[in-house]
């Protein structure tokens, strides 16, 4: 049996595939896993992962009691457009199920729905499709956590629930003292809170409350996060604090700390500070992007993608934002774990500023457990485990001695560069006197000749630690390597034979384009009185239903990880589970929204 090169799950998976698209395996056809596996001459573990990815993409139904099926054609395609927006390009993908159709990158703009806007109507007009054939567009950007460090926030306050604890260390004591400052938010402290083993700190003081809210209306306060101690175990001390202010203040935004962060008291109050700082930028920026599918005739649901890889609907990332902030480095791993056709490897994207590494793991990116910095600020929101360096196309190179990066021309690279007629010896000018890169004119490149297999040497060292941190010592571990940049790096890492997908300059837009969606829980829970079987039984069941409402298939919804971590530095038989469940955006739903 030879499998073309190909791993056998992926061997399988484009066997079933083609028979499915040829007509060979037609609509009801039934796929026996056994049977399969015989015809294929391998064993059945990989052919019933094929069918599972073939059910994730909604080509394959799983019926209870009645097995997998090839799915029903209703004669439309599953057309989805996905873009990607970063600091120095917009991508944009039309997308025919798990066929890309269509790629265009255009340069990015100081605003954002402009440059969104352009590569929409560049993949509209390159396809020849119609504003009612797209059934969704699927956005991913990093501007909104770009407005946060930015200072582009709304008046906020931030209200801990805790008294008569907790007055040691207040509300943003682990804010840069810079940040803290611009910021400006108002900070309280008030009665409510619960021990962790969920007896009551103190009872919540309504009057207190509507106090502190008559003072945040006087100052003007558009926004307030709300922390409790210890609220993802107990949560309706939040929810309590919550309904009061709302009655009070019925136009601000109000962020409850335990539906954006987990355990730490600190980490996750301001995750919730800052989701509320942004709320306002997220729903302006929503409200753009709303209102500009809406004059080009698009009547398809915009969706945002997340930090796990996801999507969520763009209602819902009016609410949290925070979840977006990391939905970049998300996207490129999902996308090239879609163009490469891999489950796991180490991940490098290559763009005009950064390039980062990751780890893909069972087509998703691993997640980072320590505290997570935005602008400067500890968060414990989950984001992708991915270390940034500062090299990229873009990258400014100065010589005696060599240096490149950190600065970078950004999206001026194509009128800066020396290749492009410009005055700024960049990397892409460096892999282009080298011979690695065939763009722009490479005659006012030429004097770089003799220095540039160095400086490309200098950049393979930085960029081989990297690889090496992220692959732990096991050398079997694939590398991916997509984004615009990916051809400049690709010879100082022959070692490690770097697979360079096709469409690999917009692989972000693929991960955005062909993102799941998921049903996320995480929470602490005591196993006095239960049983950890049934524990986990109840979280799968409520991770699923979640992914559901969501609006994925029901029929493709799987769980892709489990966790199950006691907290043994806590009293009260504590155990933190956290489970994930994907599944396929249904059509229907899509086009329903």
């Amino acid at each position: 049996m030879t499998t073309n090169g190909l791993s056998k799950q992926e061997y399988a998976y484009a066997a079933i595939r083609r028979r499915i698209l040829d007509g060979a395996y037609p609509p009801g056809h039934r796929l026996v896993i056994g049977a399969l596996a015989d015809e294929l001459g391998i064993s059945s573990v990989p052919v019933r992962e094929a069918i599972r990815r073939l059910e994730a993409e909604g080509r394959v139904v799983h019926r209870h009691n009645a097995g997998s099926r090839v799915a029903p054609v209703d004669g439309r395609r599953d057309l989805r457009v996905g873009i990607d927006v970063g600091r120095s390009s917009v991508d944009a993908v039309l997308m025919d199920g798990v066929d890309v159709d269509v790629a265009v990158k255009v340069p990015a703009t100081s605003d954002v729905t402009e440059g969104i806007i352009a590569a929409l109507e560049g993949v509209m007009r390159d396809g020849h499709v119609a504003a009612a054939a797209i059934a969704a567009v699927v956005v991913g950007t990093g501007h909104v956590a770009d407005a946060f460090v930015e200072r582009r926030i709304a008046p906020t306050a931030c209200i801990r629930l805790g008294l008569p604890a907790t007055t040691a260390l207040p509300p943003m004591v682990d804010w840069p003292d810079d940040m803290r400052a611009d910021i400006g938010v108002r900070c309280y402290l008030a009665h409510g809170g619960h021990e962790v083993d969920g007896r009551a700190i103190s009872v919540i003081d309504e009057a207190e409350l509507r106090a502190i809210a008559a003072e945040l209306s006087a100052h003007g306060v558009r926004a307030i996060a709300i922390s409790a101690v210890f609220s993802p175990l107990v949560s309706k001390t939040e929810e309590h604090a919550a309904a009061i202010l709302r009655a009070a203040l019925p136009d601000v935004d109000i962020t409850l700390s335990h539906q954006v962060g987990g355990l730490g008291l600190l980490e996750r109050e301001n995750a919730a500070i800052i989701n509320a700082c942004v709320q306002a930028y997220a729903r302006a920026t929503v409200a753009g992007l709303r209102g500009a599918l809406t004059r080009r005739g698009l009547m398809a649901p915009l969706y945002l993608t997340q930090n796990d890889g996801a999507l969520m609907t763009s209602e819902a990332a009016e609410q949290y934002p925070i979840l977006t902030f990391g939905a970049g480095k998300a996207n490129s791993m999902r996308g090239a774990a879609a163009l490469a056709g891999l489950q796991d490897g180490v991940v490098i994207d290559v763009g005009g500023t950064t390039t980062e590494v990751g780890v893909l793991a069972h087509g998703f990116p691993r997640e980072t457990e320590a505290p997570t910095l935005v602008g400067g600020v500890r968060t414990n929101i989950r984001v992708p485990d991915v270390r940034s360096l500062a090299i990229g196309g873009g990258s400014i190179v100065t010589p005696d001695p060599w240096r490149v990066g950190p600065a970078s021309v950004g999206h001026a690279l194509l009128s800066a560069a020396l290749v492009f007629g410009g005055r700024t010896t960049t990397l892409t000018d460096v892999a282009v006197a080298a011979g690695v890169a065939d763009i722009g004119d490479a005659r006012h490149a030429a004097c770089l000749a003799r220095d540039a297999p160095t400086v490309l040497d200098l950049v393979g060292e930085t960029v081989r630690r990297a690889v090496d941190r992220a692959r732990g010592g096991d050398a079997g571990t694939p590398v991916i390597m997509v984004g615009g940049g990916a051809p400049l790096l690709q010879t100082v890492l022959p070692r490690y034979h770097p697979i360079i997908p096709k469409r690999h300059a917009v692989a972000n837009a693929v991960g955005a384009a062909t993102a799941p969606v998921s049903g996320r829980v995480d929470r602490v829970v005591s196993l006095d009185g239960v049983s950890r079987r049934d524990m986990m039984a109840s979280a799968v069941s409520d991770a699923v239903a979640r992914a559901i409402m969501g609006g994925a298939d029901a029929t493709t919804v799987r769980i892709v990880s489990t966790e199950d971590a006691p907290l043994a530095y806590l009293p009260g038989n504590l155990t933190r589970v956290r489970v994930k469940a994907i599944g396929a955006l249904m059509a229907e739903d899509a086009r329903a929204r």
